[in-house]
């Protein structure tokens, strides 16, 4: 696409000031075009605020989706080199423990498959996983330790993504709602309607997250993308007692799972700041903003299984989100070809805040027509059938203005 920046017009309106929004900003300012940003709300006002931060390879099968996680390993590092150090980048790596046997057998055969496709990955005999983490708790089978896996805080990563792209001319516009995506008689994208006018540009993103959905509807399409809630709980601030993102190898599955019912695996680390962090609960229940204590304590009790020392810690406060979810744990990314200028930045559940630099980088390519640097054909957003048979009705349908901002 040959860029209108020289004579003050836009080149692509991206809808979602989220962090996967803000990555496309970056990367698309960086690339020469001319790009606005509107959300309906806040920087990181919806599934980005609600994060853990995490920048992971370790859950993540050979295929698609870890190609798209390495990718952006190497560009959050590069990231971490440019953007100030309040968005907290740290390279701390994972560790991934087995309770038995049985267990750290599948996670060895899973690592194994990691490393063919490029990731770093040790094995961990038992009686050396004090070395990495001195308060594990005992009796564990064993584990392997990621060290490509890191962490940033993600509203901070998101407000300084966007910051830098300002600096290279993108617009930002929130609190502004997109109402409508305006179409050419011949189908084609023309821009956006909004609560406060328009914006006019042959291509529109939608990066709107857990609301991916209804922006494909306003486009007169469809992509099936879901509300998955989760819950993290914070504990009051303590040396650092987790030098690792730690947790249980059946979060794995957890991850890779399509169930609607309730799933927990407690994933702890510790911050900059003193609190230690417990995810995950992962579950279907539309947007329903109900605080769950049930799954609180669940997480509570998992976490303190895999550290004893979090057993008699406060929690000072618990949060929840809505990762955007697809059918196939796949984003979509690209253009959607029953829309043309329609292109798709959604989809990524609770990966993300990981995942938003390559997502940037492939889109920005897209829009410029310069040259991928992966196959975008897993990730098509027209891979979907035309129709997800779900309608306003449905608990999971995104439809309605509650739950997390564009």
């Amino acid at each position: 696409m040959l860029t209108t920046q020289s004579r003050g017009l836009l080149d692509a309106v991206i809808i979602g000031a989220g962090v996967v929004g803000a990555a496309c900003a970056y990367y698309a300012s960086r690339a020469g075009l001319a790009v606005a940003v509107v959300d309906r709300g806040a920087v990181a006002g919806g599934t980005t605020g609600a994060g853990e931060g995490n920048l992971l390879v370790s859950d993540k099968e050979a295929g698609p989706e870890l190609d798209l996680a390495l990718l952006s390993t190497g560009l959050w590092r590069e990231l971490a080199e440019v953007l100030p150090p309040d968005t907290e980048y740290e390279p701390k790596g994972g560790l991934v423990v087995a309770p038995g046997e049985s267990a750290l057998g599948a996670l060895h055969r899973f690592a194994e498959r990691q490393r063919a496709a490029g990731v770093t990955a040790h094995e961990v005999p038992a009686d050396r996983l004090r070395e990495l983490e001195p308060h594990l708790a005992p009796g564990l089978a064993g584990g392997v330790h990621y060290p490509q896996d890191a962490q940033v805080q993600p509203a901070r990563a998101a407000a300084r993504l966007l910051a830098a792209a300002h600096e290279r001319g993108a617009v930002i516009r929130l609190g502004e709602e997109v109402t409508g995506v305006l179409t050419a008689p011949g189908g084609a994208v023309r821009g956006v309607r909004t609560s406060s006018g328009g914006l006019l540009a042959p291509a529109v993103v939608n990066a709107a997250g857990t609301w991916g959905g209804a922006v494909a509807r306003l486009a007169g399409t469809e992509l099936p993308v879901l509300p998955r809630r989760g819950f993290v709980l914070v504990t009051e601030p303590l040396p650092r007692v987790v030098r690792h993102k730690v947790y249980a190898a059946d979060y794995i599955a957890d991850v890779a799972s399509g169930s609607a019912d309730l799933q927990s695996s407690a994933v702890v680390e510790g911050t900059p700041s003193g609190p230690v962090l417990i995810g995950a609960t992962r579950e279907r229940v539309g947007f329903d903003r109900a605080m769950s204590t049930g799954a609180l304590r669940r997480l509570a009790r998992q976490a303190a299984a895999l550290f004893p020392v979090l057993a008699d810690l406060r929690v000072m406060r618990a949060y929840h989100g809505f990762r955007p979810y697809l059918p196939d744990h796949l984003p979509a990314i690209g253009p959607d070809p029953r829309v043309p200028g329609l292109f798709h930045a959604c989809g990524h559940e609770g990966a993300g805040i990981g995942l938003a630099p390559a997502t940037g980088l492939l889109i920005a390519a897209a829009l410029s027509g310069g040259q991928q640097v992966l196959d975008l054909k897993p990730f098509r957003p027209e891979r979907f059938s035309e129709s997800t048979g779900r309608g306003p009705g449905d608990p999971d349908h995104p439809d309605g203005r509650t739950g997390a901002a564009q």
